[in-house]
This record gives structure tokens, C-alpha cells and sequence, in this order.
């Protein structure tokens, strides 16, 4: 740029020093005369240039540069540069991609690539497969009018994306799909499609293999737990020195039957695929009754307290719901130190999203430990867990109730201060009463 500066510079001088000397020479006419007549050339040779530049951008090309001739060298010259750039930066874009397109192929999860106005850009062949999509054919075209799951345009205009939702393949009766969409970019989505089929046999597999041995273990143990009290109430029947292993007895049977209990309420939770009942839940009358049963199994040992906002109620079912605020409150209770306070809140974030909260002030729990809480059997303290009547099962229950109700559990904690156990959910989930809340 420098240089075309300086070229133009000093052609102009050039013509207007002749000028001069033409003037002093011959006179005002002639110079006058030899400065229209430069300036005319000067002229067409740019226009002559410009239209070489026009041609030329019809068929960018490197083998067609034209060559020009003054500040057109220059420019000509800049061009070619700059377009040898443009070609070597293509190639490795290409490459990538061509890369990119090699790896992609080689998974066996579908990858379909979104723009902004959810149409197809690209996808690869386990995509096709598993969607029914082809790629030459469906480019461009809205993803919702290709795969056509109500769950998944749900799904999409919901535009939550956390966690995966599970399908039944259209096109295949015993296939089972996993679908999630991530956001990268400027508004663009990656479409990760699974086929989960054989996971979800093994799941299936393991769930009925828990709930048949849970239940066929449930009659002898309420057999044995019979007859084990009534020989401790029976007279003559256990003496002194033999009570106190009846009673241990007694109290392991009745932790087994609650164990069993429980993983049969679990197992009915994973196996109900259809979707919870949207029940609109009066959470006023809901929280104080949970308030009473904390209070009644807490035995007046605890400060429980209950903030609740009014007229925000929750669609769901309400048996599985009120499982869950319960099993968060009576956790609370096992864990707090006799005259310790348990907070119980309602309240709707900013978000228009509905909070239930528990606080308690027990010993609070170590970080590594909290991501694992909801895993089945899971302890953080195995003695201490069997001590307040704990069966590791009470959070797992929690999660698999709020991931049917599409909320989800949050925990936090301080060691020595205390936990607390927060339930979000959805504002497609949330009731809300105006004339209520907002008085």
C-alpha cells in the first residue's frame, strides 16, 4: 500500500514538473495541452486495469493473475498473494474437515450437525441409520420435519438440553434410542443419537432380577420377624441372657424388610415408562403435612421450621412427589443432632422455576462425596448410616422420582455447618395462582 502511495505520488509530480517545462518551453497551450493529453492516458491505463481486475474476478484463478504494469503491478501482485493464502488456508480447512468427516464416520453414535434454524447441515452415516436420514437429500431441511418423535420436537423447542431423552426407533420396534443436542457455536446444535437397546436389556434384565428376589424375599422375612417377636413376648420362651441377640435380630429383620421395601419401590419407579401424572399439587397443604410427619418423627428433638411461598403449586404425581419431600426432610432429621433446626422452604426462583429446599445442621458432607449420594447403597459413612436406620436407597428414589418430573436434585454443603438438599422444578412443571403470589 506504501508503494502505490509513492508510485502515485510521484507520477503526479512527474507530469506536473513536464508540465512546467513544456510551459516555459512552448507555452500555456502546449502544457495544458500534454497535461489533458497524460492525464487521458494515465487514465484509460487505469481503466484498462480495472477491467483486467474484472475479468479476472469472474475466474479467481492463480494461473490468470494479470500481470499489470505501475501501481496495477502492485496490486496484481497483493492479489496473487492474498489468494495463494486463500487456497493453502482451503486445502488445510478440507483436510480437516475430510478428518473430521473419517473420525465421525468411525463412531457408532449418530452425529448430525444444526444450524441456527435447526435444518440439517451435515450428518453421519449411523445417523441416517438410526434417524432414517439421508444426507444428500435432507440437507437443509428442518430436523423436525426428519425425525419425527414427539418427545425429541419436545424436546427441541423446549431447548433445555442437560440430559438426554430416551426413545423407541420408529424404524426398528426393539430399538432404543438416547438423543441430546448440545449448543455450540452461534446458535448452532449437535445432534448425538445412541443406540441404547442393549443397555437397556441389561437394565431391564436387572431390575426384574431385583424385584423378583425382593419380593421373594419379603414373605420369609416377615415370617421370621413374627415369629421372633412373638418368642420375645412369649413367656419362658427367650431368657434374660438370650433377649438382648432376639432383639438384634429383630431390629436387622425389620432393616431388611425396609431395604426390600425399598428396592421394590425403586424398581417400580424405573420400570413405569410412562409419563407421571400432572396432578396440580396443593404444596401448601403438602409442605404442612410434611411438617407434621418430621415433626412427629423427629419427636420434638428438632427446630423444623417451614418457609413456603403461597399460590405456587407443582403438576406431577402427587404419591411420588410427596415420597421424595419426605425422604429429603426424614434424611434431614437422621442426620441433625438432637435440638439442631431443619429449615423446610417453597419458593419460585427468577426463573419462574420452583424450588423446594431442605436445610438441616448436621456434620455436614466432604465434596468428593456429594456427586455420589443418589448412587443405590451409596455411603458416605457406613456405620453412621446404619445407626440412624439409613438403607442407601432413600436418594436414589429421590432421583429417579424428579428425573420422571424432568427436575432436578442440587446439593450443597459445608463440613460442620450443615446441607442442603434442593429439588428445581421446570416452569412447565410450576402452577401458579397470580392472585396468590402476588399478595
Amino acid at each position: 500500500m506504501q508503494d502505490i502511495r509513492w508510485k502515485t505520488f510521484w507520477v503526479g509530480i512527474s507530469l506536473i514538473a513536464i508540465s512546467i517545462a513544456i510551459w516555459a518551453i512552448a507555452g500555456a497551450i502546449a502544457a495544458l495541452a500534454f497535461l489533458c493529453l497524460s492525464l487521458i492516458v494515465y487514465i484509460a491505463s487505469h481503466i484498462h486495469w480495472i477491467h483486467q481486475l474484472y475479468v479476472w474476478l469472474q475466474d479467481p484463478s492463480l494461473n490468470n493473475v494479470p500481470e499489470g504494469s505501475g501501481i496495477w503491478e502492485n496490486v496484481f501482485s497483493a492479489l496473487f498473494q492474498q489468494q495463494r493464502k486463500n487456497y493453502r488456508a482451503e486445502a488445510e480447512l478440507e483436510s480437516a474437515l475430510e478428518g473430521f468427516k473419517r473420525a465421525t464416520n468411525a463412531l457408532p453414535d449418530g452425529i448430525v450437525v444444526l444450524n441456527h434454524r435447526n435444518e440439517v447441515e451435515w450428518c453421519n452415516p449411523p445417523a441416517e441409520l438410526l434417524l432414517g436420514l439421508e444426507l444428500y437429500k435432507d440437507v437443509n431441511q428442518p430436523v423436525q420435519n426428519l425425525v419425527r418423535y414427539g418427545e425429541f420436537i419436545h424436546y427441541l423447542n423446549a431447548q433445555d438440553y442437560r440430559e438426554p431423552i430416551i426413545v423407541k426407533s420408529i424404524r426398528n420396534a426393539e430399538s432404543t434410542l438416547q438423543i441430546q443436542l448440545i449448543v455450540f457455536g452461534t446458535a448452532q446444535k449437535l445432534l448425538i443419537c445412541r443406540d441404547i437397546s442393549v443397555q437397556e436389556k441389561i437394565d431391564t434384565m436387572r431390575r426384574d432380577f431385583i424385584a423378583n428376589v425382593s419380593h421373594e424375599l419379603r414373605t420369609p422375612l416377615t415370617v421370621v420377624g413374627g415369629f421372633l417377636e412373638t418368642m420375645v413376648d412369649g413367656e419362658d420362651i427367650v431368657t434374660e441372657s438370650t433377649k438382648h441377640y432376639f432383639d438384634m435380630m429383630i431390629t436387622q429383620t425389620n432393616r431388611m424388610r425396609l431395604i426390600i421395601e425399598d428396592l421394590l419401590t425403586l424398581s417400580k419407579i424405573e420400570s413405569n415408562n410412562e409419563a407421571p401424572e400432572r396432578t396440580i399439587i396443593n404444596m401448601q397443604k403438602t409442605l404442612s403435612m410434611i411438617q407434621g410427619d418430621a415433626n412427629a418423627l423427629s419427636n420434638g428433638k428438632h427446630q423444623i421450621t417451614l418457609d413456603a411461598v403461597e399460590g405456587v403449586d407443582i403438576k406431577g404425581s402427587q404419591a411420588e412427589l410427596i415420597s421424595a419431600f419426605t425422604n429429603l426432610a426424614s434424611n434431614a432429621i437422621r442426620y441433625t443432632p438432637d435440638g439442631g433446626p431443619i429449615h423446610i422452604s417453597w419458593a419460585l426462583d427468577s426463573n419462574r422455576q420452583a424450588v423446594f429446599s431442605v436445610k438441616d445442621a448436621g456434620i455436614g458432607i466432604e465434596a468428593q462425596h456429594i456427586d455420589r449420594l443418589t448412587e443405590r447403597f451409596y455411603r458416605v459413612d457406613n456405620s453412621r448410616s446404619r445407626d440412624t436406620g439409613g438403607t442407601g436407597l432413600g436418594l436414589a428414589i429421590v432421583k429417579h422420582i424428579l428425573n420422571r418430573h424432568k427436575a432436578r436434585l442440587s446439593i450443597t454443603s459445608n463440613i460442620g455447618e450443615g446441607s442442603t438438599f434442593s429439588i428445581t422444578f421446570p416452569e412447565s412443571r410450576v402452577s401458579i395462582d397470580q392472585s396468590k403470589a402476588l399478595a
